[in-house]
Parts: structure tokens; sequence; C-alpha cells
């Protein structure tokens, strides 16, 4: 098997755009790795345990720290936590390389984890006070990712419906131009606003009544330090905030 060879040191943090790499660890069945190669330096990332999995046509804003633990189960340094965003402006052609010995690694569940519909639901128990659920999304997106920010908005909703009184949503956009590997990055001022309609859309959906919810969008948030960024501090900035006021 293959060796990484050059690898960051641990707690690194990375900040690339670069087209991604479809490594066939699984023989076809649509769960090998996935990599990213920074342009600037050479250095190719194992970006796999992203919630948000790489479109082989278009680059990816890539944004992590390098993983204590280095598996080389991909050929590339692991990136974890990270966090991919799809740029659609920006094509790619679309590369397979083989396994070359690497052996993947095994899809296991992740913890933040929607249970099926017919599992039980317990409400959060009493007492209930003002909190706060900070929800991430990808760099120019209002979409909801899939077993990551859905599940924030199931908890913020659950807790919502059992401590009743107000509702505060607040949609952020990171307007202040950023430079990613010789580009320039900036989030239009109206995604604030739609990301806070698709919060409420979503809250709304799962029980809260809609006269309890009041909206508000901002832009350039200072940065939060909270597990629901995973320590990815700038990426925080692109977030809806739910404020449970019981």
């Amino acid at each position: 098997m293959a060796t990484i060879t050059g690898a960051a040191p641990a707690a690194e943090a990375v900040r690339f755009i670069g087209c991604p790499v479809y490594r066939d660890t699984d023989a076809g069945r649509k769960s090998g790795c996935w990599l990213a190669e920074e342009r600037e330096t050479g250095r190719r990332f194992d970006i796999t345990q992203s919630a948000t999995k790489p479109d082989w046509s278009m680059a990816v804003l890539v944004e992590g720290r390098i993983a204590e633990r280095q598996d080389n189960a991909c050929g590339a340094t692991v990136l974890e936590p990270v966090r991919v965003s799809i740029l659609p402006e920006q094509a790619c052609t679309r590369v397979l390389i083989p396994a070359e010995g690497f052996p993947g690694r095994r899809f296991v569940l992740p913890p933040r984890n929607i249970r099926p519909l017919h599992a039980p639901d317990p409400a959060p128990p009493p007492p209930y006070s003002a909190t706060l659920f900070p929800i991430p999304f990808d760099f120019g997106r209002d979409f909801v990712v899939y077993q990551q920010s859905d599940w924030m908005l199931v908890n913020a909703a659950a807790y919502a419906r059992a401590a009743g009184g107000r509702v505060l949503v607040t949609g952020y956009a990171e307007t202040e131009v950023q430079h990613v590997s010789g580009q320039t990055l900036t989030e239009p001022a109206d995604l604030a606003r739609r990301r806070a309609e698709m919060a409420r859309l979503w809250l709304v959906s799962l029980g809260v009544a809609p006269d309890r919810v009041t909206l508000d969008w901002k832009t350039d948030p200072a940065p939060l330090a909270d597990p629901a960024f995973d320590g990815l501090t700038e990426t925080s900035r692109r977030r809806v905030d739910i404020r449970v006021e019981p």
C-alpha cells in the first residue's frame, strides 16, 4: 500500500478551492473516497468526512482541520472536521482514480442523525430557558444539509414545541470579501433572508406555530465557538440562529 508523504501537522487549519477527485475504493458502489488537492502546495486531502459531498463537475471550497488520527484509508491527509461547499459556477473535469491498494473507509452512521419516523420522539424535559440553536450552511447556499443541519433543525423545533414562547430566527450571510486560492468569494446580502426563511419553513413544517416565529436577517456576524460548527470558526459566519424564548 502507498503511504502519505509530507502530511501536514495535526490541528492545522486548511482552506482552499479545488476540483474534487473520486478514489474508487468500493468497486463502483458509490461509497469510495472524496479527495481534493490544494493547488498552492500540491497537498492532497481526504474530504470524505464532510456532510456535504462534492459534485464531480464543480469546484469545491474546502474548510477544515488536519485530523489528529491519520488512518491512510484513502491515500491523502485526512481533514476532520471538514466542510465542503460546492461552487456551481466553477466547472471541473471529472476525475476518477483507482483504489491503488487503499482500503477506503466503511460508512459509520454519524452521531448527528435524524431518527426514523417510527422511533419514539420524546420531548425535551423541563425546566425550559432561553436557548440558542445555531444552524450551519454551506458557502453560498440556503440548502439544509442532510444528516447535519436538518438534525439541528429537528432539535430546535422539538425544544420550541415543548418550551412554548417566542422563536426568533436570524439569518446571516458572509458578505465581507474573502480571498481563497487566488479567488474572491463573497455571499449576496439577500442570502441572509433566504436562510432565515428556509429555517422558518422547517420549523413550521415540524409543528411550531407560524405566529410564534419572528424573522430577522443580518450580514457579517461574529464567528461562534460552538459545537454545531465542530471548531470550524470561520464557517459559523454562514448560519441561522434560532433562539427559543419560553
